[in-house]
């Protein structure tokens, strides 16, 4: 198999830097170079020798201050376009972008359900879902038969190491001795399994609209539950509080983040036929506790 170049725009990301280790690990040769998208570094290489470009860059959902509208959009749109548009003119032959499920809008409140199908409509709600969506939509429009165009609607990715809301769960279930008895269903996916799906994206030089999640929905008490157990810790899973967070859910986004609903149908997944989910769920939440060690 010949060597596959590949360039990953956005040199400390998460999902870059896991993807890199990844590949090192692979049975196949890659060569996998990074850069960096501070002062324009990305528009001063050539990117005609490389097969693949990935575009992993742009500012997380941190903050919904009005001040950062502007930069919101000129690094999570503007630059993502024209990397999409240099790597079509200099010959690359395919391109993935990183867009995310929250094109789709706010977790359900606690207690109704939110499935998004074929038939979902576009509801981004500030100005990070409204920039990820115009990239996503824009760079789709790129595509030709030279130029492959990957767009990856992930939704909330974690592992080793991560940052969110995940680990913060990891780390409530290390202390305390009492959650609520909530049900909830969300589409996630683990790092390992999401490189072993951009893995296998560029081995066959797939194009298209892709939403990879694991095999399983996660729910907030699973989560906890089966890192209590991993732990060795004890915990008592309470009704008690139920009615009362239904009803602030209406109110208090945060507590839809957490106990909300918000899942992809997983027929919209197994469109691609790739048989990416290497880690089940408890096995994800092991590696996660473990990596994330001091």
């Amino acid at each position: 198999m010949k060597k596959k170049n590949i360039l990953i725009v956005g040199e400390n990301s998460y999902i870059g830097n896991s993807l890199e280790r990844w590949l090192s690990n692979s049975s196949h040769d890659y060569h996998v170079a990074k850069v960096k998208t501070r002062n324009n570094e990305w528009n001063n290489i050539f990117f005609g020798i490389y097969d693949v470009v990935i575009h992993v860059a742009g500012i997380a959902h941190v903050s919904r201050n009005p001040e950062l509208e502007t930069l919101y959009y000129k690094v999570n749109r503007d630059m993502a376009i024209d990397v999409a548009n240099k790597a079509k003119t200099e010959g690359v032959r395919q391109f993935i972008f990183m867009s995310s499920i929250i094109i789709y809008g706010e977790d359900s409140n606690i207690g109704e359900s939110k499935v998004i199908d074929s038939k979902s409509k576009f509801l981004p709600i500030d100005f990070y879902g409204r920039s990820k969506l115009e990239a996503d939509l824009a760079i789709q429009k790129l595509k030709s038969d030279e130029f492959k165009t990957v767009i990856v609607r992930a939704p909330l990715v974690y592992g080793p190491n991560c940052k969110g809301n995940f680990p913060k769960l990891l780390k409530l279930a290390r202390y305390t001795p009492l959650f609520v008895n909530i049900y909830n269903e969300r589409s996630m996916i683990y790092i390992d399994n999401l490189c072993e799906f951009l893995k296998l994206t560029m081995d066959t030089q797939l194009e298209g609209v892709f939403y990879p999640q694991n095999k399983e929905y996660v729910s907030t008490k699973a989560i906890i539950e089966v890192a209590t157990k991993l732990q060795n810790k004890k915990i008592l899973f309470t009704n008690i509080f139920n009615g009362l967070l239904k009803i602030l859910s209406s109110r208090i986004s945060l507590l839809n983040k957490v106990f909300g609903n918000k899942v992809y149908d997983k027929n919209l997944s197994r469109e691609c036929n790739l048989n990416y989910c290497v880690v089940d769920f408890e096995k994800s939440v092991e590696m996660t506790l473990k990596g994330g060690e001091d």
